[in-house]
C-alpha cells in the first residue's frame, strides 16, 4: 500500500521547479492530485507524466491571484476526485528591489501571490474539510489532513526584498494561527522554510547576463550572480545548493502520517543554514 492512497493532493505552482517534484512525488505514493501553473502547458505536461506512470491527475491552470482561483481549485478537487486531504501553497518568486525603488505593484504582487492566494485558498478549502471531520468524528474514526504552506529563511529578513521577506513572515503566522483553529478538524498545518534550492528563477548567472521570465505580463528578471552563488555555497554547511527533488521531499514528509502529531511548525530546509 502506498503511503498516499486514496488521498487527494492540491499543490500550487507545481508545473515546474519544487512545485513538479512535490506532485511527482506525492502521485508516486499514490496520491491523486490537482496539479496548478500559471501557464496550461507546463501543467498539463505534470498531469501527462503522472499518468504515464500509471497516476491520476488533473490540471487548474492560471495565476493563484486570481479572485476565483481558490474556488476553482477547491472544485477541482471535489470534482474531480471527491474531497480533499493534502493542500501544498508551494507558488511563487520574486520580484526585487530596495524599498525607495519599490512600488506598490512590485509590492502587492509578491504580497498577493504568496500570502493572500494562500488565505483565500485555505479558506475556500475549510467547509470541504470541515464537512469530512464533522461526519468522521460522529462514525468514531479520527482522520488527518495536511496543509502545507512554502516560506523562506528571507523571512528573517534580506536586503532587497522586503516584500519578500514580509509575506514569507506572514505565511509563518498564518500557519500558526490556522493550526490551532483547524486542530479539531484534525488539520495538521506546518511551513517549510527554503534556503538556497536550484531552480530556473536561481540560476547562476555570469557577467552582465540578465535573464527573465514572464509572470502575469511582467517580465521578471531571474537568477543570481556566480559571485553571489559562490558566497552562498560557503555559507551553506552542507556546501551547495538544495535540488528541486530534495526540497519537494521535505514538503512531502509533512503530508504523510509521521506528521500527524506535528502541527504549527517551520521546518527549515536550507543545508544547515539558520532556520527561523
Amino acid at each position: 500500500m502506498h503511503k498516499f492512497e486514496g488521498k487527494v493532493a492540491l499543490v500550487t505552482g507545481s508545473g515546474r521547479g519544487i512545485g513538479r517534484s512535490v506532485a511527482l512525488q506525492l502521485a508516486a505514493q499514490g496520491a491523486r492530485v490537482v496539479v496548478n501553473d500559471l501557464d496550461a502547458g507546463p501543467a498539463e505536461e505534470v498531469v501527462a507524466e503522472i499518468k504515464a506512470a500509471g497516476g491520476s491527475a488533473v490540471a487548474c491552470e492560471g495565476s493563484v491571484t486570481a479572485p476565483d482561483f481558490a474556488d476553482r481549485f477547491i472544485k477541482s478537487a471535489v470534482d474531480n476526485f471527491g474531497g480533499i486531504d493534502i493542500i501544498v501553497n508551494n507558488a511563487g518568486y520574486t520580484w526585487d528591489n530596495v524599498i525607495q525603488k519599490m512600488s506598490d505593484e512590485q509590492w502587492y504582487a509578491i504580497i498577493d501571490c504568496h500570502l493572500t492566494a494562500p488565505f483565500r485558498i485555505l479558506r475556500a478549502a475549510y467547509p470541504v474539510l470541515s464537512a469530512a471531520a464533522k461526519a468522521e468524528a460522529a462514525a468514531g474514526k479520527e482522520v488527518f489532513r495536511k496543509v502545507v504552506n512554502v516560506s523562506s529563511i528571507a523571512a528573517q529578513g534580506n536586503a532587497g526584498q522586503v516584500n519578500y521577506a514580509a509575506a514569507k513572515a506572514g505565511i509563518v503566522g498564518l500557519t500558526k494561527t490556522l493550526s490551532k483553529e483547524w486542530g479539531r478538524l484534525k488539520v495538521n498545518v506546518n511551513c517549510v522554510a527554503f534556503g538556497h534550492i536550484e531552480t530556473r528563477l536561481t540560476q547562476p548567472l555570469s557577467g552582465d547576463e540578465n535573464k527573465t521570465v514572464s509572470i502575469e505580463g511582467r517580465e521578471i528578471k531571474v537568477g543570481i550572480g556566480e559571485a553571489v552563488v559562490e558566497m552562498s555555497k560557503k555559507m551553506i554547511p552542507l556546501g551547495r545548493p538544495g535540488q528541486p527533488d530534495e526540497a519537494a521531499a521535505a514538503i512531502v514528509m509533512l503530508c504523510g502520517p509521521e506528521s500527524n502529531y506535528i502541527s504549527g511548525q517551520v521546518i527549515t530546509c536550507g543545508g544547515g543554514l539558520a532556520g527561523l
